[in-house]
């Protein structure tokens, strides 16, 4: 977006920026000095299964703390306005519900498996290990292909960068940055960095609302939402607005990412036993809720800005159609780059890179280890010997690298980040919490019944906007779609399981 034509000037300063990079130059140096503490495959993957509550807790916020969760969050406030709220509120009632009853983490942490097809085999055996990886980290990968394009877009919004070389130019350094300490230093340095980044950007961020209110009003905000989108600026379940079954789709959602998204569950992997396993996602729950609060709020904030000048209402709320989505997502940064003191704006800057790159190391850390452990590993019958395990998640992780930065500068969005991100996961975990589900609580649950729920994932795909255009489908929504693959999966698990039983059920399936 060219800042000269719609006429506003950026209060980002040279101050700022030595801020940045001192800052990630810091975290960088402390990733590669963690290296010295890597052992084996156990310690990169999974810390050694060492974490303490508090330090697992900071570490789990940290990473879904990204620059992705603010821009993407900031969005929904920006087109959903206080409603969006009702997302932070299912991700808290799901997340609590998981540490009251251990849904699915606590079993996976006394099978001490590493990763979610690892619990596959266990369970239904090689096979299904092997096709649970390949969709795991197919839809992982996809899912975090946007990470590289949200972050450049917030680069620009708040720095007044134009050029499009400078911007892939900075953010080809920053994913460098990650690939090295991350090959390095695996699981430990991304603890230990990711508790650093949640210090520095939960003060960030409490500080950058407060400025947000100062300068605009808190009643001003109430009352532009108000005369912008109505009741249903405020109201999840208007029929102008969110609806009955975004509300449902999102409970699932909260579900997922505390539960079956791999992220997460390394988290409770790598805990030092059960006990803080619930402990750490009783305390996690209020960091989820803020991790989608503060963000929509900004959102929120921008959307109120925008509307006091003429020349960015004019591109952000066009009369008579909707805003490109990659446009709306860079409302909340140019908010910044407007509110915000030089220094701070440095400051927070660099909270956000580091959060950027904190979200990319774990991603590309559970990705890779997915690759390495469950689709090439099981195919050799005495497994593979840690060095040659550690090499390959290095290796895959590289590669990972180089995907994400090409699909982000290729592909176009054409939905709200957020329902792309939901709806790419969905890919994995539509048929994943059927298998984890039945898998672990229900006996006569078989291995074609499996598969079939595995393989049912894949109609979520219809939930992206290109694919929808492709097939003449604009009109349905993503939640319909991930709500009725769910189903789906379910349906097709019970069923497969009931007609081909398994014949000889795998034995090495229990707890530890």
């Amino acid at each position: 977006m060219d800042f000269e034509s719609i006429g506003i000037q950026t209060n980002f300063s040279i101050v700022d920026w030595v801020i940045i990079v001192v800052y990630l130059l810091v975290i960088v140096g402390i990733g590669v000095y963690i290296r010295r503490y890597i052992t084996n495959a156990t310690d990169f993957i999974v810390a050694g299964r060492s974490l303490k509550t508090f330090l697992a807790v900071a570490t789990m916020i940290g990473t879904e703390l990204g620059l992705i969760t603010v821009m993407y969050n900031a969005q929904k406030g920006f087109t959903g306005g206080f409603a969006a709220f009702h997302i932070a509120v299912m991700a808290v009632v799901a997340t609590l519900m998981v540490a009251f009853t251990g849904y699915i983490v606590v079993p996976l942490r006394r099978m001490r498996v590493m990763t979610i097809p690892e619990f596959y085999e266990k369970r239904f055996g090689r096979g299904v290990r092997i096709l649970g990886g390949i969709i795991l980290a197919f839809s992982g990968i996809l899912n975090m292909g946007m990470f590289l394009k949200a972050g450049s877009l917030f680069l620009s919004g708040i720095t007044g960068l134009t050029s499009e070389n400078e911007l892939k130019l900075i953010m080809t350094v920053l994913l460098g940055m990650v690939l090295l300490y991350t090959t390095l230093g695996g699981m430990v340095s991304i603890v230990v960095l990711d508790y650093i980044q949640f210090v520095v950007l939960s003060f960030s961020l409490m500080i950058a609302c407060i400025l947000s209110i100062n300068y605009l009003g808190w009643n001003n905000i109430i009352d532009t939402v108000r005369e912008l989108k109505g009741e249903a600026g405020f109201n999840p379940f208007h029929g102008e607005g969110f609806g009955w079954s975004y509300v449902v789709w999102m409970f699932f959602l909260g579900i997922v990412s505390c539960a079956v998204w791999q992220t997460s569950v390394i988290r409770a992997c790598a805990a030092e036993d059960v006990r803080t396993v619930k402990k750490i996602y009783l305390w996690s729950a209020i960091g989820f809720m803020m991790r989608a609060l503060i963000p929509f709020f900004f959102g929120i904030c921008a959307l109120v800005f925008v509307c006091q000048n003429a020349d960015l209402r004019a591109v952000f709320l066009p009369e008579g159609v909707a805003a490109d989505p990659q446009v709306t997502l860079s409302a909340m940064p140019i908010f910044f780059s407007q509110v915000l003191p030089v220094g701070f704006i440095g400051l927070i800057s660099a909270g956000m890179l580091a959060a950027f790159m904190s979200t990319h190391d774990s991603y590309l850390l559970c990705w890779s280890s997915v690759l390495t452990q469950d689709v090439v590993t099981p195919w050799f019958k005495d497994g593979l010997p840690s060095k040659t395990r550690l090499l390959l998640t290095r290796i895959f992780i590289v590669c990972i690298g180089i995907f994400i930065l090409i699909w982000g500068l290729w592909y176009n969005l054409g939905q709200d980040l957020w329902d792309y991100m939901a709806i790419s996961g969905a890919i994995y975990f539509t048929g994943a919490i059927s298998v984890l589900t039945f898998g672990l609580y229900w006996k006569p649950a078989s291995k074609v019944g499996a598969y079939l729920s595995l393989i049912c994932g894949f109609v979520a795909l219809v939930g992206l906007k290109p694919v929808q255009n492709l097939l003449g489908m604009e009109d349905i929504s993503s939640a319909n779609v991930g709500l009725a693959v769910i189903a789906l999966s379910a349906v097709v698990m019970v069923v497969g399981s009931l007609v081909f039983p398994d014949r000889h059920p795998v034995n090495n399936f229990k707890e530890q």
